[in-house]
């Protein structure tokens, strides 16, 4: 079923064809590639916490065993008609390449084969494969352009039933871009810095981007990628001293940040690059205040391990949410938990 190029594929996700059994999420871009993956799944209809109807996998483990993907294909759902096998941080791994052909050529009936990769090349194996097949589609995502920002701006705005003015609309643009689950992150920080109000100004974006506990903010995520506990400690105790209302902001930056860290870390290991080479090419630039504490945290964290962060830090704004009265604890046994990692590759 070949590729769709990049402006079409939001239109095929609206209405994903049924006969597709494969689906290939791929480019730069690692948030828009989560979010449109988790959009994708969500059109299966199938219950996305239920682990008998999704199985998630790690690319890097199924490289390491070759048929796990086939055998996770092949399994006869229990509870359902059907299960959807969800595979992140996909690259150009041989064996992983050869399971995707196998199950392109004898298509499974009862499952959808889901793939969040990174920028391939078109000679990459993997999209060779999903490109040439008839039951499988490949779908590019690309860094945001000031259409997609806008989009963005315009979803969130719409979701807190605000407006914006043509200033504060320039000045947030200015400002996000590069990553499609971090430019989202910051609208959502915006949004919740003017709630209460149905328009935002350009006084209200200034203040969300200069926000004074921006530097609490990031005084906590930084001890935590350091993996220096007596700092987080400190620097955690004066931000919520604040109040719970930082909880949030708090875990946003972090997610934000090892967002950040897993694309880059992902370049790494796809171009060789030194550490220092992927901070100083990183878009949007990284402060050079901070560049040396992103260098460090490169060099201790794999992508896979960043991976992992992602989906512990996702866990606990859920948690948050539910239980808001917990939701201190939640951050700080979170982060802290996140923060003995790093101390312990460190060493």
């Amino acid at each position: 079923m070949a590729q769709k190029k990049a402006h079409e594929v939001d239109g095929w996700l609206a209405r994903p064809d049924g006969a597709v059994k494969i689906v290939l999420l791929y480019g730069p871009d690692r948030g828009l590639v989560s979010e449109r993956a988790r959009l994708f799944a969500g059109k299966t209809g199938l219950p996305l916490d239920d682990p008998f109807s999704v199985v998630r996998i790690d690319a890097s483990e199924a490289e390491q065993q070759p048929g796990r993907l086939i055998d996770e294909a092949r399994t006869v759902p229990m509870f359902s008609d059907r299960r959807l096998v969800w595979v992140r941080n996909a690259g150009t791994g041989k064996a992983f390449a050869e399971d995707v052909k196998a199950l392109a050529g004898d298509p499974p009936r009862d499952a959808i084969i889901l793939i969040e990769a990174g920028d391939l090349k078109k000679s990459a194996a993997l999209r060779n494969v999903v490109e040439g097949a008839f039951a499988a589609i490949a779908l590019p995502c690309y860094a945001d352009e000031a259409k997609g920002v806008d989009a963005v701006i315009d979803e969130e705005l719409q979701k807190a039933g605000m407006t914006i003015t043509l200033e504060a609309r320039q000045a947030l643009r200015r400002s996000l871009g590069g990553d499609r689950m971090a430019s989202r992150g910051e609208v959502e920080k915006l949004v919740l810095y003017a709630r209460g109000k149905d328009q935002i100004g350009l006084e209200d974006v200034d203040l969300a981007i200069g926000d004074v506990a921006g530097l609490s903010v990031d005084e906590v995520i930084d001890s935590v990628l350091d993996g220096r506990l007596d700092v987080f400690e400190t620097a955690f105790a004066r931000l919520v001293a604040s109040g719970n209302s930082q909880i949030y902001p708090m875990l946003a930056a972090a997610l934000r940040q090892f967002q950040a860290l897993h694309t880059l870390r992902g370049a790494m290991d796809a171009k060789g690059q030194s550490a220092a080479a992927a901070v100083a090419g990183a878009r949007p630039p990284i402060f050079y205040s901070r560049r040396r504490t992103v260098e460090n945290a490169l060099q201790r964290w794999s992508a896979e391990g960043a991976s992992r962060v992602l989906e512990r830090l996702h866990n606990a704004i859920l948690q948050t949410r539910r239980r808001p009265e917990l939701a201190e604890a939640i951050a700080r046994h979170t982060l802290l938990a996140v923060a003995l990692d790093g101390g312990r590759s460190r060493n």
